[in-house]
C-alpha cells in the first residue's frame, strides 16, 4: 500500500477519535506531511526506536508506543514463562516524555508484568543501574538523547543493564513487527507499578562515587557545569558534592530542566556551540575544567586549560585518553593489573587505545559502535577477564561496569579527580594528555556529519555508501590505501595482496579505509540520526610538548585535504 492507503486505515478504530481527526487533516491539508508520516514504519532497530513525535507509522505516538511495548511484553514472557517479570522505566526532560512513560507501563501492566516507573525525569545511566541494582528482568528509557526537540525515542536494555543485542534484539523486534494495532493491551494496573524517586537516586550516587574514587586529600578543583536543561541536574551536584568537590559552579541559564532546550541551538555536548554559555561562565569564575551533558546525561562535553591557560574543547576520543590513562595508573598503583584485564573501544574510535592497553598490560577489545557492544564484551567476559574502563569517540565513557551504558555522571567524577591530581602537579588535564601522547604517539581524529533528512534523505545516504563500496579511493591525501574493512560483508581486504580475512564482529553498514602511513577514514550511516558520519584520523609521534603545536598543525591539514577529497 502507498502513504495515503496506509493512513486511510488510520481512520476507524482501534485508532481513537483524535487520532483520526488528526489524519483527516493531513489527508485533505498536508500530503507532504502525510507521504513521511505514514512511507514506512518507524523501525524498531537493534536498540529501539527513535524519531518525530506525531500521527503516522513513521512517527512516535500511542500505537508506536505501543506496539513496541506490546511486542516487548510477548517476549518477556517467552523468555520468562513462570516467573515474576519486572521492567524499570526512566524518561528524559522532552515533550510528552512523561506521558508516554506512563503508557508504556500501563501496556505493560496491562500484560501482567509489574514495573518500577521513575516519577519524575533521571539519567539514562540511572536506569541501567536500577536495572542490575532491582534484579530486572529488562528496562526502558524513553529519550531521544540529543536530537532536537521535536524527537523523543525508546530504548531496551536487558537484564544485566545493557542495551539489548543478540539474540535478543532481532528476537524483539520480530515480535514488535507482528504485532497487530488492535492487539495492543492499553487498560493497564496501577497495582502493578512501583514509583521510584531519592531512593534510588542515594544508591545511584552512592555507587557511582564508590566506583570512580581512587584519589583522598584536599578537593580544591573549579568546575563549571551545565546540564543543558537535561536530566543530570538531578544528580550530579549531589554526586559531587558526596564525592568531596565543593566549588562546583552550575551554569544559571541552562540550569532548568526545558525540552525545548532554549540556549542552544542542538543539546549536544559534541557540539563547540552548546559549551559556549558555559566556557564563558567559566571564564568568569576562572574556573579549572567545564563539564557538560546531554538531555538524557548519558555524553559528556569536557573543556580545560590548554598550553596557553585558555579553556580547550576536548573532543570524545582525547577525553576517554586522560581519563583511561588515570585509572590504568590507579589500577597498576593499585597492584591490580595481571594480564587478566581488558578495556572497551569501538571500531570508530581512535587506535591510541591500543598501545595505551599495551603500555599498562591489559587488552584492548574492540566492537561495533555503540556502549551496548562494549557492555557484550563485558558478559562475554564475565568470569574469564575483567573489565575495567571503556568508551567511544561520540563523547561516552563507562569508568566502571556498575552500569552497563555510557554514563557522564560518573566519567564526570573520575575526570574530575583526573584534573584534581593534575593540578596537584601543578598540571591541567591537557599537559595528561600531551604526556600520554609523548608515551604511546600521538593521534588525532574528527568527525564530519553530513545531514540527509527523510526519505530522500535516507536514499541518497544509501547511494553514497554504495558508491563507496563499488567505487573505493585507491589514496588518500598522496598515501596509498592498503586495507579496506566492510563491515557489512564482514571482510577485511588486503589491497597489496588481495588477501580477504573475515571479521569476527556482528554485520554493520561501516566501511574503513587504511593507508600505509597510518591514516583512516570511516564511513557509515548514523544509526539514529538522519545523517551519514565520516570519521578521520591521523597518527603521528610526539617527543616533547614543543612539539605538539607544530604535529596538530600537521594533522590538521592532512585531514582538511581528506575533507576536501570527499567533497570532490
Amino acid at each position: 500500500m502507498n502513504s495515503l492507503e496506509i493512513a486511510k486505515t488510520w481512520l476507524q478504530p482501534p485508532f481513537d477519535e483524535e487520532t483520526q481527526k488528526a489524519v483527516q487533516n493531513l489527508i485533505n491539508s498536508n500530503p507532504k506531511e502525510l507521504d513521511d508520516a505514514f512511507y514506512k514504519n518507524l523501525e524498531f532497530g537493534t536498540g529501539g526506536m527513535r524519531g518525530i513525535m506525531g500521527i503516522g507509522t513513521n512517527r512516535l505516538n500511542k500505537y508506536t508506543y505501543g506496539q513496541a511495548t506490546q511486542g516487548l511484553a510477548n517476549y518477556l514472557h517467552q523468555q520468562f514463562p513462570d516467573k515474576k517479570i519486572t521492567v524499570a522505566i526512566a524518561f528524559d526532560v522532552r515533550h510528552n516524555s512523561d506521558t508516554f512513560a506512563k503508557l508504556v507501563a500501563d501496556v505493560l501492566t496491562a500484560n501482567g508484568i509489574y514495573v518500577y516507573l521513575y516519577k519524575e525525569f533521571r539519567p539514562t545511566p540511572e536506569l541501567s543501574f536500577t536495572v542490575r541494582n532491582l534484579k530486572c528482568d529488562a528496562g526502558i528509557v524513553l529519550t531521544a538523547s540529543h536530537n532536537p526537540p521535536e524527537y523523543n525515542g525508546y530504548k531496551v536494555y536487558w537484564n544485566d543493564g545493557a542495551q539489548i543485542v543478540p539474540p535478543h534484539d532481532s528476537a524483539i523486534i520480530k515480535e514488535v513487527r507482528s504485532v497487530d494495532f488492535a492487539d495492543i493491551k492499553f487498560d493497564g494496573d496501577d497495582s502493578k507499578i512501583t514509583y521510584l524517586g531519592e531512593e534510588e537516586d542515594k544508591k545511584f550516587i552512592h555507587a557511582a562515587v564508590e566506583n570512580t574514587s581512587y584519589l583522598k586529600g584536599k578537593k580544591d578543583l573549579k568546575i563549571v557545569y551545565t546540564s543543558l536543561h537535561g536530566t543530570s541536574i538531578k544528580i550530579l551536584p549531589d554526586a559531587l558534592a558526596e564525592a568531596g568537590f565543593e566549588n562546583v559552579f552550575i551554569v544559571p541559564e541552562q540550569k532548568n530542566p526545558d525540552g525545548d532546550f532554549p540556549t542552544v541551538k542542538s543539546p549536544n555536548p559534541e557540539e563547540p556551540e552548546a559549551l559556549s554559555l558555559a566556557l564563558k561562565y567559566a571564564e568568569e569564575q576562572n574556573a579549572d575544567i567545564v563539564f557538560g551533558t546531554d538531555p538524557d546525561a548519558d555524553r559528556l562535553g569536557v573543556a580545560v586549560r590548554g598550553l596557553d591557560g585558555k579553556l580547550v574543547l576536548l573532543n570524545g576520543n582525547q577525553t576517554n585518553t586522560v581519563i583511561t590513562d588515570y585509572i590504568l595508573g590507579k589500577w597498576k598503583e593499585n597492584g591490580k593489573i595481571d594480564g587478566k584485564q581488558f578495556i572497551g573501544s569501538t571500531i570508530v574510535t581512535s587506535d591510541i587505545f591500543f598501545p595505551l592497553a599495551k603500555y599498562y598490560g591489559v587488552e584492548c577489545k574492540v566492537g561495533l559502535t555503540g556502549f551496548k557492544w562494549i557492555a557484550d564484551l563485558i558478559r562475554k567476559a564475565e568470569g574469564k577477564e575483567k573489565f575495567i574502563c571503556g568508551g567511544e569517540e561520540s563523547f561516552g565513557f563507562m569508568p566502571s561496569d556498575y552500569v552497563r551504558d555510557k554514563d557522564s555522571i560518573s566519567s564526570i567524577l573520575v575526570a574530575c579527580e583526573a584534573a584534581q591530581e593534575a593540578k596537584n602537579e601543578g598540571k591541567t588535564l591537557f599537559d595528561k594528555l600531551i604526556d600520554i601522547y609523548t608515551k604511546v604517539g600521538y593521534y588525532y581524529e574528527e568527525l564530519v556529519s553530513i545531514v540527509k533528512k527523510g526519505k530522500d534523505g535516507a536514499e541518497q545516504i544509501a547511494k553514497m555508501m554504495e558508491e563507496f563500496r563499488s567505487n573505493p579511493p585507491k589514496e588518500l591525501v598522496g598515501e596509498k590505501i592498503v586495507k579496506l574493512d566492510d563491515y557489512q560483508s564482514s571482510t577485511s581486504l588486503n589491497l597489496i595482496t588481495g588477501e580477504k580475512t573475515p571479521i569476527d564482529i556482528p554485520k554493520s553498514n561501516v566501511l574503513i579505509f587504511f593507508t600505509d602511513k597510518g591514516t583512516k577514514l570511516a564511513c557509515r550511516p548514523s544509526g539514529t540520526e538522519p545523517k551519514i558520519k565520516f570519521y578521520f584520523s591521523v597518527q603521528d609521534t610526539l617527543s616533547s610538548k614543543d612539539e605538539f603545536e607544530s604535529k596538530l598543525s600537521h594533522a590538521q591539514n592532512k585531514i582538511q585535504k581528506i575533507k576536501e577529497f570527499l567533497e570532490n
